[in-house]
């Protein structure tokens, strides 16, 4: 009876997505779990075993043929196989299915929106809009995003767009936070960190601190300040101004 004989550098697997990197002359390759590649590069997901089907790096997935030790060693200049896949699995190429094409383009698109809202407000109310408020002008301006470019990057081009069918001003509010003092120790790191910058703070009978913050931080310093002063504190806008366009790649 004839035996059917497996070379020992050939390790076959299925239903798998192949994220591939040319390097040093070479192709490697390494087979990851779907929907997991672009979770891992969203910092979505953070355990590596999730992703990889296993930490064996190939030349071939599709035909089980891994890569030799001594060519990694050579071109990754490390034998550390963790390390060496996650470069592949960061700057690697990769072919996405169309419904882990879309979710990940209806994630970035969320994510432009958001990122808008964090930093734009209705110069009508002096407010940042909802987030759904931003997506469905969006949508209504027929953007379309790029899910290989940051969020931030993105959100001053639609904002150019945005600005041609809603009221809307990248802008960095004036905040004044008070705050009694044995309520501020719980949380006077916190409400600061929230500033971009202070321009005064007083830290007698009251923490006052005054400062300018992006719109998306007026929500998160207020309900901080509701929820430590049970209430009797206060947090107010007490002025706006027009932000370059060139401070989106900075904050």
């Amino acid at each position: 009876m004839s035996k059917i004989f497996t070379p020992t550098n050939q390790k076959l697997l299925t239903n798998v997505v192949v994220v591939k990197l040319k390097k040093g002359g070479k192709r490697f390759e390494i087979a990851c779990y779907k929907n997991k590649v672009v979770a891992w590069r969203n910092k979505i997901e953070k355990n590596l075993e999730e992703v990889l089907q296993t930490d064996t790096v190939f030349t071939n997935v599709g035909r089980g043929e891994m890569a030799k030790a001594a060519d990694l060693k050579n071109i990754f200049k490390t034998d550390d196989r963790t390390k060496i896949c996650i470069e592949i699995l960061e700057k690697g190429e990769f072919q996405l299915s169309e419904k882990e094409r879309q979710s990940a383009l209806n994630s970035k698109f969320t994510e432009v929106a958001a990122s808008i809202s964090g930093m734009c407000i209705n110069p009508a109310t002096q407010r940042p809009y909802p987030v759904s408020m931003v997506e469905t002008a969006m949508k209504d301006a027929h953007v379309s995003v790029n899910p290989n470019k940051s969020a931030k990057q993105q959100a001053l081009e639609v904002l150019k767009t945005l600005k041609e069918s809603i009221p809307i001003e990248r802008v960095k509010m004036t905040i004044r936070v008070s705050i009694g003092q044995g309520d501020a120790k719980k949380c006077r790191d916190q409400i600061k960190a929230l500033f971009s910058s202070i321009s005064s703070e007083d830290n007698d009978s009251q923490f006052e601190i005054v400062g300018t913050a992006e719109p998306g931080n007026y929500k998160p310093l207020a309900e901080m300040v509701g929820k430590h002063s049970r209430g009797k504190g206060m947090c107010e806008v007490i002025g706006v101004e027009k932000s370059s366009d060139m401070d989106v790649f900075k904050s």
